[in-house]
């Protein structure tokens, strides 16, 4: 790695770090306010899957991983993977709209916003992600166009590029994601029955990608060329075991939630209802902020 796009890649680093950390202490305040009130509690797994989230973009943008990933591929997919499939599922799961509009002032009524649903802002942010064929190409779209070897090749030159990839990837997860969490204040607009199938489609042009590199017989990205090996491994070894624990990983990732969906919805005899259409774990946070009985997020 060159001097500037070391010094570039720091930067990149301690501004991410800050950026988690000022939005896990609003996370945290707005969870400890809607603890305080008396219309509902919020569990505290919610807390342990928001920050542990975090903690794996801080691992993947400020650790050792960090540098490895301009000497070995595998180490650069293990950041896309641990982005897209962990951190940003995590994310969603600790309802981050749901706090972070609690910490806000108290004179902004944030415990009790039914008022601000109706105007645009708040419910653009839920129509955003509603169509899941949006999300889907997003996340899909996202994984293919940054392995394009003349965009990867960018970003492995670019300190700058390289930081806007690794957002990208976490806000396509994030956007992938959204159906299968179904965080308030997003909105069901399919079925549930239509998620497994969502994530397995998903998989198919991950594991298209992944066959090409693990079994494409060239190196498909220069930069890699000249690069340290571990334990003297070719750059040819190097993007092979980077294209096969991308087809294992992903299809663990997307095929285990998607299982686990299907049993769910076979158990409860897919009964075509509002809450059959709901995350297990999606909070029913809207009635918890418009005053109406208490119930655990």
């Amino acid at each position: 790695m060159s001097p500037e796009m070391h010094g570039a890649t720091s930067s990149w680093s301690i501004f991410t770090l800050v950026a988690l950390f000022v939005c896990a202490s609003l996370y945290l305040r707005g969870w400890y306010r809607l603890n305080q009130s008396s219309q509902s509690k919020a569990s505290a797994w919610r807390v342990a899957a928001f920050l542990s989230g975090e903690l794996l973009v801080s691992a993947v943008v400020a650790s050792p991983l960090a540098r490895l990933d301009h000497q070995w591929l595998t180490a650069h997919m293990v950041q896309h993977l641990v982005l897209m499939t962990l951190a940003a599922p995590l994310i969603l799961m600790g309802e981050p709209a749901l706090m972070f509009l609690n910490s806000m002032p108290r004179q902004s009524d944030a415990i009790a916003p039914g008022p601000l649903l109706p105007y645009s802002p708040i419910r653009g942010i839920g129509r955003i992600p509603a169509n899941p064929a949006f999300c889907w190409l997003a996340g899909v779209g996202c994984v293919i166009g940054w392995h394009i070897p003349g965009l990867f090749d960018l970003c492995m030159q670019s300190g700058f590029w390289h930081g806007f990839e690794q957002a990208s990837f976490l806000a396509a997860g994030i956007l992938f994601w959204w159906p299968v969490v179904q965080p308030w204040p997003g909105i069901a607009r399919w079925h549930r029955w239509s998620i497994p199938l969502y994530l397995f489609l998903a998989t198919i042009p991950c594991d298209a990608l992944s066959a090409f590199l693990a079994f494409g017989g060239r190196v498909v990205y220069p930069a890699y060329a000249f690069s340290p090996q571990f334990l003297d491994n070719s750059t040819l070894r190097d993007q092979e075991v980077a294209g096969a624990m991308m087809w294992v990983w992903v299809t663990l990732a997307y095929l285990i939630p998607a299982v686990v969906i299907t049993m769910q919805i076979l158990s409860a005899g897919d009964a075509p209802q509002q809450q059959s259409t709901r995350a297990p774990w999606a909070a029913p946070a809207a009635h918890l902020l418009n005053g109406r009985e208490a119930k655990e997020l």
